[in-house]
């Protein structure tokens, strides 16, 4: 690109919609997390195995998993200790013999005296089953005696926690990827003319689990393997990162909090629960803007330290999306962030997509509310 010059706008389906085409290890849900072939599209073309790639906010692990799979190492991090919960177990994964094992090992009665009332999400013998699970899982992580194991478990129940099917442990909620308060779930409780019914919360994370692990290859865990040995996942500030060494990372692909779109807090206050986190403490430090120049002087930041952590010739992806019906294209916003921050805008790639039917169910039209299509500027440090 000529200095002072825009960069090429392409617009095209760069990557299928199909999500599952890609590894069923990626199907944990999580609020406005973006599809695995977005980030292996710019793996591929970008990097070479065993280079660095590396997610600031990293989400559900997206960017991290596909990395792996890959034969990448992996760096991801996020202000929300969720996502290290979720992602760093899918590292390290279980034979289904040995999570079968653990579960028979795990008592299936808890204390509920003290516990919430969360009576209009389970039936009280499901929620005797949650308590226990949870007790033993935290008091695991507290004596520091918590293995890969118990991560993985962890990992699954949290994903198991609410949904719209039998096949998680609540009544049927919202889509699986938030948790609606207590009193949304009585309404809808009410209109469904709905009751919690028994769950077994062992044989679904053994379903779940069998899922996840289903169609993967020896080779593909082998690189899973080696990338857990010397994964980072980082829980802070994406501005101030200093466990990253300088001119180390290949690659970056991420997707920042965009304008007052998701309510991280709110989506994940159930899940903050399980595992024992403080929720309200973590949605303080979570970037939620509401206008274009508060957020851009949060991603100006980020760009300086990504332009750091950039080895030489290295490229980052940054997917912003549109938002407020079109009107407000964040692409827009941080190109002259990247450049501010020493590198070179290459292109900005428009991803044409389909909308799934998750999106339908939140009454998204297509191209109409949300985030409407994948937008990345791809920015490259000069050698």
């Amino acid at each position: 690109m000529v200095p002072g010059t825009a960069p090429p706008i392409i617009a095209a389906e760069l990557w299928t919609a199909g999500q599952r085409q890609a590894a069923n290890l990626h199907e944990i849900s999580y609020r406005a997390c973006f599809k695995p072939q977005l980030p292996a599209y710019f793996i591929e073309r970008h990097t070479q195995p065993g280079d660095v790639v590396y997610d600031p906010f990293s989400g559900r692990g997206t960017t991290a998993i596909e990395a792996a799979l890959q034969g990448r190492r992996v760096i991801a991090n996020d202000v929300n200790p969720l996502s290290a919960l979720l992602a760093g177990p899918r590292l390290t994964v279980p034979d289904l013999t040995a999570i079968a094992a653990r579960l028979a090992d795990i008592p299936k009665t808890g204390e509920t005296r003290d516990a919430p009332d969360l009576s209009m999400f389970y039936q009280r013998h499901t929620f005797a089953e949650l308590l226990s699970l949870r007790g033993w899982l935290l008091a695991r992580r507290s004596a520091g005696t918590a293995d890969a194991l118990d991560g993985w478990i962890g990992m699954v129940a949290t994903n198991r926690l609410t949904g719209h099917s039998p096949g998680f442990f609540s009544v049927y909620s919202m889509p699986p990827n938030q948790a609606v308060t207590a009193a949304r779930q009585l309404l809808i409780n009410s209109r469904r003319r709905q009751m919690p019914a028994y769950r077994d919360t062992h044989a679904l994370i053994l379903k779940k689990s069998r899922q996840l692990l289903k169609g993967l290859p020896d080779t593909a865990r082998a690189h899973l393997q080696a990338a857990s040995s010397t994964a980072q996942f980082l829980t802070g500030d994406a501005r101030r990162t200093p466990q990253i060494a300088s001119g180390s990372v290949a690659l970056t692909v991420t997707s920042p909090p965009f304008l007052d779109v998701v309510d991280y807090a709110g989506d994940n206050w159930l899940r903050g629960w399980f595992n024992g986190l403080d929720v309200p403490a973590i949605a303080a430090g979570i970037t939620s803007a509401s206008t274009v120049p508060k957020w851009s002087a949060v991603i100006g930041e980020v760009m300086q330290e990504l332009h750091r952590i950039t080895r030489p010739d290295g490229v980052v992806a940054f997917e912003v999306g549109e938002v407020k019906k079109g009107k407000v294209k964040l692409d827009e916003a941080v190109l002259p962030l990247g450049i501010a921050a020493g590198f070179v805008a290459e292109a900005v790639l428009i991803n044409t997509q389909k909308f799934t039917k998750t999106a339908h169910i939140w009454g998204v039209a297509n191209n109409a509310d949300g985030t409407n299509s994948n937008r990345i500027v791809v920015f490259r440090k000069p050698a």
